[in-house]
């Protein structure tokens, strides 16, 4: 893709997350009037531009008389469907590039009220989570907790190596960057205890993954090619799959997670679209088990993201403890929509797939503290001289992920959260 420029300066900055090239969409309301309802938006250098505004001015119109972003949420643009995407986005690179159509860079009036400074606005869950499904999708990370569980003659499980496994999550509990969250409460039950009790998560996790954001539905009972996955896929996000380890280990078998992971799931507030990541497709590894035809992909299917997670404990500077790539899963999303179709399940708009844990072949670009600290044996050192095997009350997690360019990037800003204490509850 071209070294294009646009006419709002800070989107040219060769570091800054936001070019022309990406455009993400997301959801805001300015913090100046906070009696303002919420509505659509791109992001544009350190701007965000009202697509709300637009529209009603006339300047791009995708769902022709009938408005679709002046909502709290893209779930109606989004519906449209792929070739409304794709016009969406073609007439908004032409209205923010240099020497582009001059419609809204010369109605003074209408940019000051369409253009809205970043630090101005608060972001919202960019869409309504329809359902959430979290798989299971990283092989480095299911290789590192099946050797800590079950040795490494058993790391993976029997049907790993065939098929993308996952488990479905809560939609209620899915929340913006920003927001924070309870320490869990949960049944605890250690390896020579004689019974469960209750009381707060003590090994409390992140999770580093990737969300992808489904655009376009399938009918019930229709299963769908990983091409056709692929195309029903808007976009995608930061995923931090928070993960309670002492609750999960008692509950998990023999149905798999469940309180461990119900309690809050946090994405970034901005949604990268597949448009926009197109440069950067990477083929995934090579196949260690022949795969059945119908997850066979027509070509690249997963990206090249590089991913950060930093950790900053309560008045304290944050560490960068793990950096990755999504390149490091072994399913891509694609593959991951087509499997939870096979069976005939009706995927949606607004459907949120995670990808699993990404985690990287050497110990600093593991995706979890779980990982990091091989089950709290090694806790990690912090710059200040903090130690962590697992998250403390106070501690905030924030997650970067960005694709590069030559001379721009494209990225999806921060996926932060932090741990407030568990809630006064004595059951």
């Amino acid at each position: 893709m071209s070294l294009e420029q646009s006419w709002v300066e800070s989107a040219n900055a060769r570091d800054h997350d936001f070019p022309i090239q990406n455009l993400p969409y997301g959801v805001f309301s300015p913090l100046d009037r906070p009696d303002a309802p919420p509505r659509c938006c791109v992001a544009i250098g350190d701007m965000a531009l009202d697509l709300a505004a637009i529209e009603e001015a006339g300047l791009l119109r995708p769902g022709g008389a009938r408005g679709v972003f002046a909502a709290p949420a893209l779930n109606d643009f989004m519906a449209l469907g792929p070739a409304a995407w794709e016009a969406a986005r073609a007439r908004l690179t032409d209205l923010l590039r240099e020497g582009g159509a001059r419609d809204l860079r010369d109605d003074a009036a209408l940019r000051a009220r369409a253009l809205v400074p970043l630090s101005r606005a608060r972001m919202h869950l960019p869409f309504r989570v329809a359902g959430y499904t979290d798989f299971y999708a990283g092989r480095q990370h299911a290789w590192n907790v099946g050797v800590m569980f079950r040795g490494p003659e058993n790391a993976l499980p029997p049907n790993w190596l065939h098929m993308p496994i996952g488990y479905n999550g809560r939609a209620s509990t899915v929340v913006v960057s920003g927001t924070e969250l309870r320490r869990p409460l949960g049944q605890l039950k250690g390896p020579d205890d004689a019974a469960p009790r209750l009381g707060p998560s003590e090994r409390l996790d992140f999770e580093l993954e990737m969300g992808a954001v489904v655009g376009v539905g399938n009918p019930m009972g229709r299963p769908v090619s990983v091409s056709e996955a692929d195309e029903m896929i808007f976009g995608h996000v930061l995923l931090n799959d928070w993960s309670a380890r002492d609750i999960q280990v008692w509950e998990y078998q023999p149905l798999g997670p469940f309180q461990a992971k119900a309690f809050a799931t946090t994405i970034s507030p901005w949604v990268v679209t597949r448009a926009a990541l197109e440069p950067f497709r990477a083929p995934s590894p090579p196949r260690e088990k022949p795969l059945l035809p119908y997850l066979h992909e027509p070509g690249p299917m997963l990206h090249d993201v590089r991913l950060e997670v930093a950790l900053a404990p309560e008045g304290g500077e944050e560490t960068v403890i793990s950096r990755t790539s999504s390149r490091e899963l072994y399913y891509s999303s694609a593959q991951q929509l087509a499997h939870h179709a096979l069976c005939g399940c009706a995927m949606q708009t607004g459907d949120l797939l995670g990808s699993g844990t990404i985690s990287g072949p050497e110990r600093d670009s593991f995706g979890s503290l779980l990982e990091l600290t091989w089950g709290g044996k090694e806790p990690l050192t912090l710059k200040g001289g903090a130690r962590r095997a697992f998250l403390q009350d106070g501690d905030a997690v924030v997650m970067r992920g960005w694709a590069q360019g030559e001379g721009w990037r494209v990225g999806f800003g921060e996926c932060a959260g932090r741990i407030l204490p568990a809630p006064d509850f004595a059951g």
